[in-house]
């Protein structure tokens, strides 16, 4: 057996072990790290560590404790109060609000691991606080991301068009731009209504935090003891209420903004300075952030992605990529090399993969009987759309950000969720966009 084909077996027994005994997939990642890495792949421990996502862990760690500040002040009940007033109350256009809002981010030039960072803490406060599905919530936001992921002037955009130019392909960057945009946007409407997006509406418009003892419909019931509705009241103004460190948060959350899109500043350093000074003047409201600290999916996010790197120092990844470049059936090749954009990107970095990949399909494109330009833009939607699961930068941000959930449910979830896109958007991206020969 080859130590590629043993390696991704390896990984398969991690899953495998991880689903059937509870066991936290990392720390059963870095046990097979460590063993591939030293007794197969013949790697050290620098070796084995060079796969460490040590910016990754900066900004798990610096933003879910950014925002557990938030939420310990009141700041992230107030900003929920102000997506309501925004949409007047219609509380099922918010999920559509963080689509836009994501998107609109990462279109004007926000790495989109930054713009979930942003969106994805106070989009799941909302959906916590009204009932809202966080798979929906947090799919909603990565979708969104990666709608406006691949315009002319995004990071993504400009990556793979200077790919496609290194590369001399034909290259057409508004067909990239609204192919990922017209992807992202019917599988967001997909799950908008496969998760109760449409139930939403039938709430109407609400003002206010949902009492708990709404039902299930989300209407606050009317028949209320007037010194109840008085506390409730009392509450919604507390909420409401712009206190000094509210405003301080405010201004950080501005500054995290800023300090990302302007001054093109690392996003996990930036929240993690931004909460230690947020710490410091109030010590009282930020005394258990730490604790809220996701630290069981900065666990499994770095462990798994650890493990990743010791395929990539030993050549699996391009090791599948070059057997499946090699089929002499071009339209075949090219839906094998979407699914393993797919599968890889699940665990990687999605530009990463786009780099190796439009690369290895550069021999078959040659040929002509391939369009280029549709081939592209297929391995980029194959290779982005997956980022919602939570071995991805995004997909972990989203789980690691959502509060009051049961996290390894969740977890759950957003892995099923991310295999369903695996295994339906490749094949669909590849007969609208590879089929017909565009380019």
């Amino acid at each position: 057996m080859s130590p590629e084909l043993l390696s991704i077996l390896v990984l398969v027994v991690v899953f495998v072990i991880a689903t059937t005994r509870s066991v936290n997939m990392g720390a059963l990642a870095f046990a097979a790290a460590f063993g591939v890495g030293g007794l197969v792949a013949d790697l050290d421990a620098d070796g084995i560590f060079a796969g460490f996502p040590g910016d990754l862990f900066v900004v798990l760690v610096g933003v879910t404790y950014l925002f557990a500040i938030a939420r310990a002040n009141g700041t992230t009940d107030w900003l929920v109060h102000a997506a309501v007033r925004l949409v007047r109350g219609r509380v099922a256009l918010i999920p559509w609000v963080m689509f836009a809002l994501t998107g609109a981010l990462t279109a004007i030039g926000a790495v989109s691991p930054a713009a979930v960072a942003i969106v994805a803490p106070i989009a799941l406060s909302f959906a916590a606080r009204y009932g809202i599905s966080p798979l929906l919530m947090g799919a909603m936001v990565v979708h969104g991301a990666q709608a406006g992921g691949f315009s002319p002037i995004s990071i993504y955009g400009s990556i793979v068009n200077g790919i496609v130019e290194r590369e001399k392909l034909p290259g057409n960057e508004l067909v990239l731009f609204l192919a990922s945009l017209a992807a992202n946007v019917v599988i967001a409407g997909v799950v908008y209504v496969v998760c109760g997006g449409l139930r939403l509406w039938k709430r109407g418009a609400v003002d206010g935090p949902v009492d708990e003892s709404s039902d299930k419909s989300g209407d606050v019931p009317g028949d209320v003891p007037d010194g109840e509705r008085a506390a409730a009241d009392g509450n919604a103004v507390a909420t409401t209420r712009l206190t000094p460190a509210r405003v301080a948060t405010l201004v950080s959350l501005l500054a995290l903004v800023l300090a990302v899109l302007v001054l093109d500043l690392d996003a996990g350093l930036t929240a993690i300075t931004l909460a230690v000074v947020l710490s410091t003047l109030w010590p009282e409201d930020s005394r258990k952030a730490t604790g809220q600290i996701a630290w069981p999916t900065v666990l499994l996010i770095c462990g798994v992605l650890t493990y990743v790197g010791v395929l990539d120092e030993m050549g699996t990844i391009t090791w599948a990529g070059e057997g499946v470049g090699g089929i002499g059936v071009p339209l075949l090749a090219a839906v094998l090399l979407c699914y393993i954009g797919a599968l890889v990107s699940a665990f990687a970095s999605s530009v990463g993969i786009m780099g190796a990949l439009i690369p290895l399909a550069v021999p078959f494109l040659e040929r002509g009987e391939i369009g280029a330009i549709g081939m592209v833009a297929a391995l980029a939607v194959s290779a982005t759309v997956v980022d919602v699961s939570p071995f991805s930068t995004n997909g972990a941000l989203v789980l690691a950000a959502a509060p009051d959930v049961d996290r390894e449910r969740f977890f759950r979830q957003l892995m099923v969720y991310g295999g369903i896109v695996v295994a339906v958007v490749p094949a669909a991206a590849w007969l609208v966009m590879v089929v017909p020969g565009w380019g």
